[in-house]
């Protein structure tokens, strides 16, 4: 082995880029292989998200409809028989309150509850929820309960 035979291992050194516009005697003078004009020949470019070549871009050609309520209020949904299962599991007796409802997961803390009136409730409970359909209500209190709106 000698000073001349010495040389890196193997996948050590890793090849370094193309020096490009150093030049025009290094073959990569000039456009620095960037092409002539155009954006993409400038410094500083980045091509912007969804941009399309100077097309009109799908998010501008797409027809834009509907409306979005920014004042809507979103509650949670749940139905009397779901309340009916409860009493006959045995975790509510006489009591339906939001934090019941969170701790058996049919809600969640932040949730605005209302009651709709899908099945049939035989107990009669006293239900403290944010909001209550006509029809919930009326059953609620036919059974012998009290509707208590939050």
């Amino acid at each position: 082995m000698d000073l001349h035979s010495l040389k890196p291992a193997e996948g050590a050194v890793h090849k370094e880029g193309k020096r490009v516009g150093r030049g025009e005697g290094s073959g990569k003078g000039g456009t620095a292989t960037r092409g002539h004009k155009g954006a993409k020949s400038r410094s500083g470019y980045s091509k912007k998200i969804g941009f399309e070549g100077g097309q009109m871009p799908l998010q501008r050609r797409v027809p834009k409809f509907g409306f979005k309520n920014i004042n809507r209020k979103e509650y949670k949904g749940i139905n009397l028989n779901k309340l009916q299962e409860l009493v006959d599991k045995g975790i509510v007796k006489k009591e339906v309150t939001l934090e019941i409802l969170v701790e058996n997961r049919l809600a969640h803390k932040n949730d605005l509850v209302k009651i709709l009136g899908n099945g049939e409730l035989k107990a009669g409970l006293k239900v403290s929820v944010h909001k209550f359909t006509a029809s919930a209500k009326a059953a609620i209190e036919a059974a012998g309960g009290e509707a208590i709106s939050l």
